[in-house]
């Protein structure tokens, strides 16, 4: 008897509440609003959240919207606690479900801000505690994304899962939902490799979903959304020349853009492509000029169309555009090094090496984790002038030498001797 009171009781509190909330219209008594929320916080604060449901209902009695950027979150703390609480029925349990759903149903309506959220939620507990059918389940996912595109990807990752398990051979499109749902992921966190593990297992390989976004922008070629999945994809299987196509498509879209400028001038790299690499790396300091990473860049395809002096100049801008940046000084270690490497052995070339070694060094204190610095100063050890041939050529410590030779015209630097 005492359990079916207690039952009784709990469900009329609840339930009530609910009725309560829906159906009233009385003018709002604003100190008793704030004395019911008062109670409400502080028995949420102490974790009592059986006594707090029912002033929380009052307060969405008296006023939806007053306090809405605390109150239905903490009446969702205190529904979700009492739904995992280990003494309930089944029958109370369903009461907090149907109450839950009403809640983020009102919350919705009179928080809008947060209206992405509840929608998410809602799509959980459908899929998780009411066990609903997986087309119902999918609808909320998706509408809780349409909402706001920046739910939590853990969401969007439960709705590629529903795609995946319910894909048939025709009759939904829940394949290429789920395809366009994991690349979306993919860019929105290329570090993440779960979203390409998931990408996947849905196509034979990465080829196969190049053909297919291929298919999905020729059938839709003005669609910018489109050509930028087919054009980054692509990129990533290394189907260089599919991807510039795309991605020229886009900066002739949205000329400002420095995402599409970053893939094109990638993709112009990697297809060996220098020159147009090159103005699609000044135009993207024209958009970013603060951007190391674009200097840096630059530097990469002036050393690799051999244009020494105009790379260690990109180098050394990258440098200070990341605030003494140490990777581009190890660049500029690793052009002396190549430079003597491919003229001689001669007295002269020692001097390279040894400017690649002090190059080096300097690029290591400047930023500690640029640990292949140190490996290329001891790799180089026995490379550098000996005190021999110092004291042969009769140059003493401190003094300094110019470095000179065909090969070097374009360093116009000097060594000191040790």
């Amino acid at each position: 008897m005492k359990r079916f009171v207690k039952i009784f009781l709990f469900n009329l509190l609840v339930i009530t509440g609910v009725i309560s909330a829906q159906n009233s219209d009385a003018p709002v008594d604003s100190m008793k609003l704030l004395t019911q929320y008062s109670l409400f916080s502080e028995y949420h604060k102490n974790k009592d959240y059986k006594s707090a449901l029912p002033y929380g209902w009052t307060v969405l009695e008296l006023d939806k919207k007053k306090f809405a950027k605390w109150i239905y979150y903490k009446m969702e703390d205190a529904l979700w606690y009492l739904h995992d609480s280990s003494d309930l029925s089944e029958d109370e349990i369903k009461v907090i479900e149907d109450t839950t759903i009403y809640l983020y149903n009102l919350a919705e309506e009179y928080y809008p801000d947060a209206k992405g959220y509840f929608q998410a939620k809602k799509a959980f507990i459908s899929e998780t505690w009411l066990g609903l059918d997986a087309e119902t389940v999918i609808k909320e996912y998706e509408t809780a994304i349409q909402y706001d595109s920046n739910t939590l990807t853990y969401y969007y990752d439960r709705l590629g899962k529903l795609y995946k398990a319910n894909m048939d051979d025709g009759s939904n499109d829940y394949k290429q939902k789920a395809l366009d749902l994991y690349n979306y992921l993919s860019e929105k966190e290329p570090d993440n490799p779960q979203w390409q593990q998931e990408l996947e297992t849905l196509v034979e390989n990465i080829d196969e979903l190049v053909d297919i976004l291929k298919k999905t922008w020729d059938l839709d070629h003005e669609n910018v959304e489109k050509a930028w999945k087919y054009g980054s994809t692509a990129l990533k299987a290394s189907r260089y020349a599919e991807a510039i196509a795309a991605l020229e498509f886009l900066v002739s879209k949205n000329p400002e853009s420095s995402s599409y400028w970053t893939q094109l001038a990638s993709a112009y790299h990697k297809n060996e492509q220098l020159s147009k690499a090159e103005d699609a790396y000044k135009k993207l300091i024209q958009l970013e000029p603060d951007k190391k990473e674009h200097y840096l860049n630059l530097g990469i395809v002036y050393r690799d169309r051999g244009q020494l002096a105009a790379a260690r100049s990109q180098f050394e801008k990258a440098s200070d555009a990341g605030n003494n940046w140490g990777l581009p000084i190890y660049y500029i270690g690793n052009l002396y090094e190549q430079a003597a490497r491919s003229c001689g052995f001669e007295f002269e070339d020692k001097l390279v090496y040894l400017l690649a070694v002090d190059t080096y060094r300097r690029a290591k204190n400047m930023d500690p984790t640029v640990t292949q610095a140190q490996e290329r100063i001891s790799a180089l050890s026995g490379s550098v002038p000996s005190q021999e041939d110092y004291f042969f050529r009769g140059l003493k410590s401190g003094q300094s030498i110019p470095i000179i030779g065909n090969c070097y015209g374009w360093i116009g630097k000097s060594i000191t001797v040790p």
